[in-house]
């Protein structure tokens, strides 16, 4: 568990965690979550919410075994009960380590979270070939 908890501490040291309920439902919204984490001892209530977040933004939640002192702790607050991964790569490499810990748990979400990673790679592959292609072309003579 503490190589999914160091590996939030540098998502959230690049900007790429959102902390919090408020935080977590905004990116849902917004299309930004890529994986929502929930702690285990983390409220009916809270469960319902990100639930509810994870359908809206479509995407992917796990309840994770650390509980919120833990997770609060790696991510720099006194507790956290839910938090969103916004990179792709990131939450492809949670859902790895988790999927480590316990395959039939987190398996089917780290097989889900690598084929999303490899689309974003292939579409930005893509996009630098137009950007080369784009910037080889010559101005045309009239």
């Amino acid at each position: 568990m503490d190589n999914v908890l160091s590996l939030l501490g540098l998502a959230r040291k690049a900007g790429r965690l959102a902390i919090g309920e408020e935080p977590v439902g905004a990116a849902a919204r917004a299309r930004d979550a890529r994986l929502i984490l929930l702690a285990r001892d983390a409220s009916d209530n809270s469960a319902r919410r990100a639930a509810r977040f994870a359908e809206a933004g479509d995407c992917l939640l796990a309840r994770i075994p650390a509980d919120k002192v833990a997770l609060g702790a790696a991510v720099g607050r006194a507790s956290c009960a839910m938090l969103a991964v916004t990179d792709v790569g990131f939450a492809d490499a949670i859902g790895k380590r988790l999927a480590a810990l316990d395959a039939a748990r987190y398996g089917a979400l780290s097989e889900r979270l690598r084929l999303k990673a490899d689309r974003a790679a292939a579409r930005r592959r893509a996009q630098q070939r137009r950007d080369k292609r784009a910037g080889q072309s010559k101005p045309r003579k009239t």
